[in-house]
């Protein structure tokens, strides 16, 4: 169980985030909202994710400069980082291969959801996130193509896995179909 005190200082930053300005490029109001949500939960030690969110410097300086420029974010939290999954690369451009446009935010989510992937929960839970259904929302307004081949409601890291994995050829679920399969509640239905 998550403690309140950290689920409050998590809910006061990300509302602290979103009533700062945003750069003076436009933004994508769902993706800003994500992200303020990401940074809240690393910074109150929700999830996996790295300090950076799994992100490069540059990277990582673009996005605050974009969506959150005049953000002072407290330290990140110091429990230790998941190491990077060895399939992160892959994971990453099968993301980006799904991608709604060739923007940067669809580039950042790639990477910050294969560090999530490293975690061991549920992917929202990895991510630092509220629910499922902000997940849900990051991969439908940056992966969307991804997010209407999920047309089972499968758990998302079980569903990007199998996708990767069948993409390469790699078939681990021995049942012919979910339906078959002795495991189907485990793959799909809520988290929580």
């Amino acid at each position: 169980m998550i403690p309140p005190d950290r689920l409050h200082h998590r809910a006061l930053l990300c509302a602290s985030l979103l009533q700062g300005d945003a750069g003076p490029a436009p933004v994508d109001e769902g993706n800003r909202s994500l992200l303020a949500s990401l940074l809240a939960g690393q910074r109150a030690g929700l999830g996996c994710l790295p300090p950076q969110l799994g992100l490069a410097d540059n990277d990582f300086a673009a996005m605050l400069a974009a969506y959150f420029p005049t953000a002072r974010l407290p330290a990140p939290w110091p429990a230790a980082s998941p190491e990077r999954v060895p399939e992160w690369d892959e994971l990453v451009q099968f993301l980006l291969d799904h991608r709604a446009g060739e923007q940067a935010e669809p580039r950042w989510m790639a990477q910050i959801l294969a560090a999530a992937c490293a975690g061991r929960d549920h992917l929202w839970q990895d991510l630092g996130l509220t629910g499922r259904h902000e997940l849900s929302q990051l991969i439908a307004l940056n992966f969307p193509a991804l997010a209407q081949a999920n047309d089972g409601d499968m758990k998302w890291k079980k569903f990007i896995y199998r996708q990767l994995c069948a993409r390469e050829g790699i078939y681990v679920c021995p049942a012919p179909s979910c339906q078959a399969c002795h495991d189907r509640p485990a793959c799909f239905g809520p988290e929580s």
